[in-house]
């Protein structure tokens, strides 16, 4: 484990991929993020199928939703208590 920005990581350094971090995120309709990255590019990523597990529930309100911000590189909601992982939202964003 190491940490970069006071975020934990699995894994050793060096010895993953860089770190991604999100540098603007925009609340959509339909449970959608517009997201900007550290690599310069900007994807969308689907929040919908993550709104079934008990830890994203808040998130189907919408107006919770909508007060995403960022939070050294991740977004999160409710002040930190719901957040998702950069390289997860890379890996699974659509590219536009």
């Amino acid at each position: 484990m190491y940490i970069v920005k006071d975020i934990a990581y699995a894994g050793e350094p060096g010895k993953s991929s860089a770190v991604i971090d999100i540098t603007a995120v925009k609340p959509l309709n339909n449970y959608r993020l517009l997201l900007s990255f550290s690599t310069g590019e900007k994807k969308e990523y689907n929040v919908k199928p993550l709104l079934k597990y008990p830890a994203f529930q808040p998130l189907k309100d919408k107006a919770v939703f909508d007060k995403v911000r960022l939070k050294y590189g991740v977004p999160v909601w409710n002040n930190g208590e719901i957040d998702i992982d950069p390289e997860c939202l890379y890996e699974n964003s659509k590219d536009i």
